[in-house]
């Protein structure tokens, strides 16, 4: 059964994920980016999944293809020949203990190129992605209602300082990473079988228009599964199979910069 709005409380000595992931291909689990309690929750989850493969937000595919078991022993190392630091995603040290979790897994990455994403920007939100963009669901256009509340979302993201007409063309980019998110899913099981393991935030994950609403159209049988995770006792938008909370990150005020 799936929760929109339930949630659990972990602990850090671990709290398994029952049989909520038992039997699922792709494994999306969601985080916020700069909460380092969900990238631990992260890491515990893979060491109980022991993932074939690992699909990361925040790599691009060629970034992806640099990661081998001897690159992960080596936590200096991997970040460097990732160039993470410079990537403009949070600290590394916050990301490592997923990656030492499965340093046998294949590596796979999503990222939108922001070449790729300025062309999208300019011709069309299925340019650029690299599968096939009817198949996945990108051609179709979102409900009103739904395109409506994700321009919303992303108005108050950006701190309510995004021009107007620009978002529809940033709703637009969110649903082809989540297409590319879906696309290296599917690739990776593929190549790998399952489970596959998704890391990415929870807007990507949440199984009502995220990654797996994309992953689901191209494979249909495909059985796919998602963990939001929240704060402070509180859930993320959107439908998960499991929702968790942990303490909020100390981030300040993230709007002070538009005032």
């Amino acid at each position: 059964m799936r929760y929109a709005l339930g949630f659990l409380i972990f602990a850090p000595t671990a709290l398994a994920a029952g049989g909520v992931f038992d039997g699922a291909d792709v494994v999306f689990l969601g985080e916020l980016h700069d909460n380092p309690a969900h990238h631990l929750r992260q890491a515990e989850l893979v060491v109980e999944l022991q993932p074939t493969a690992l699909v990361f937000e925040m790599l691009t595919q060629a970034q992806a293809d640099v990661v081998t078991a001897d690159l992960v022993a080596d936590e200096a190392a991997l970040e460097a020949a990732l160039g993470w630091n410079a990537s403009g995603w949070p600290d590394f040290s916050m990301y490592y203990p997923i990656f030492a979790a499965a340093p046998e897994a294949a590596y796979f990455g999503a990222a939108v190129p922001r070449e790729v994403a300025r062309a999208a920007m300019a011709e069309g939100l299925h340019t650029g992605f690299r599968g096939d963009a009817e198949v996945y669901g990108l051609t179709t256009p979102l409900p009103a209602d739904q395109q409506s509340e994700r321009e919303a979302l992303q108005l108050a993201a950006h701190c309510d300082a995004m021009p107007e007409e620009m978002l529809p063309v940033m709703v637009d980019i969110q649903r082809l990473r989540d297409a590319e998110l879906a696309y290296s899913a599917v690739q990776a099981f593929e190549a790998h079988g399952g489970p596959v393991v998704v890391i990415t935030g929870n807007g990507h994950a949440r199984m009502d228009w995220g990654a797996p609403v994309y992953l689901m159209a191209a494979a249909p049988a495909l059985r796919v599964t998602s963990l939001g995770q929240g704060e402070d006792d509180g859930a993320p938008s959107g439908l998960f199979d499991l929702v968790e909370s942990a303490p909020p990150a100390d981030r300040g005020d993230p709007c002070a910069a538009f005032r």
